[in-house]
């Protein structure tokens, strides 16, 4: 969680001591913006809007970043943002988010490509952002106005697995890729078809939701193909404004997830595990580490800048170097 914190940061006063960082990372991603448009080989930046959803109501803003290749390469990042990211003209119209375009979604998308140069890289954008401020993930999880999650059991019609996996074949043909067709039936995914989930911050909550969905959808003869396609999943600095529930901690739901072969990585920096006014964030890590670990996984873990105070700054660098 980015924006509200008991010790009496406010956007403004964070956004202040943030500006000499915000200026690293737009000065090295401001290469990576020019050379993105208009020459072959290069990657491709495509928004798009009010892409469907599994229900008429649940549509989501994507960004594409499309692979420099011209093949039909098929394998795909999705990206789930934090509080206060939006998209690039919509942070610098707003005053207390204008400081962190260094972090935008479009920045972002830019840091994934290089991260991960071999795949089309997605990012979601929260379908409502309260005050411009609390990204809530509604379409994914139930939430309140805040995007405080209440996690709940796998749906068939329209869970989170359905969410994600129609977006994607929707979004791929609306940037008229045609690389995952639309579920349904006997759900055929093609072969080449792989799959990286990446929550950072509050955008972690739909991570924890579609492993709370794990054994219903692993059961789900339509929606188990799409879920064996799940190679790695990233957890960076989870955080949301709930007193609970930061990290997965019910034993069946990790028990799924360490059954279900995805590589589990753990990225956190001591502004989420080490505040002392929300000690239950580390507490809780400490214990989604310990159990899968306990249940034969084998889960990458790191706590970055661990010798440094806890800052925002920090927790926004997590992005560069997880």
């Amino acid at each position: 969680m980015l924006v509200i914190r008991a010790v009496g940061f406010t956007l403004v006063t964070v956004a202040k001591a943030m500006s000499s960082v915000a200026a690293t990372p737009s000065c090295e991603l401001r290469g990576l913006w020019g050379s993105a448009a208009g020459s072959p080989g290069r990657r491709r930046l495509q928004k798009l809007l009010g892409v469907p959803g599994c229900a008429p109501n649940r549509a989501n803003d994507l960004l594409l970043l499309q692979r420099p290749d011209e093949d039909d390469n098929n394998k795909h990042v999705v990206f789930f943002h934090g509080d206060i990211q939006n998209f690039q003209e919509e942070m610098a119209l707003q005053p207390e988010a204008a400081q962190w375009t260094s972090w935008s979604l479009e920045q972002v998308a830019f840091i994934l490509g290089r991260r991960f140069p071999d795949r089309h890289i997605w990012v979601v954008r929260a379908s409502h952002m309260y005050l411009h401020k609390f990204s809530c993930y509604q379409n994914f999880v139930e939430s309140n106005v805040l995007g405080a999650p209440e996690h709940s059991g796998y749906s068939a019609e329209c869970g989170a697995f359905q969410q994600l996996r129609t977006l994607l074949s929707n979004g791929t043909e609306r940037a008229k890729l045609n690389l995952l067709p639309p579920p349904g039936g006997a759900d055929c995914i093609p072969p080449s078809f792989s799959l990286v989930l990446v929550g950072f911050s509050k955008g972690c909550v739909v991570l924890n939701q579609l492993v709370y969905e794990l054994p219903g959808a692993r059961s789900d003869p339509r929606m188990s193909p799409f879920v064996k396609r799940i190679s790695d999943m990233f957890w960076l600095d989870g955080g949301h404004p709930g007193g609970s529930e930061t990290w997965v901690t019910d034993w069946e739901a990790l028990k799924e997830l360490a059954a279900s072969g995805v590589s589990v990585h753990a990225h956190v920096t001591p502004y989420e595990v080490r505040d002392p006014m929300r000690a239950w964030v580390g507490r809780e890590h400490g214990h989604f580490i310990r159990t899968l670990e306990e249940l034969g996984a084998c889960p990458s873990k790191k706590l970055h800048f661990e010798d440094e105070p806890p800052s925002i700054q920090n927790h926004f660098r997590v992005l560069l170097e997880f």
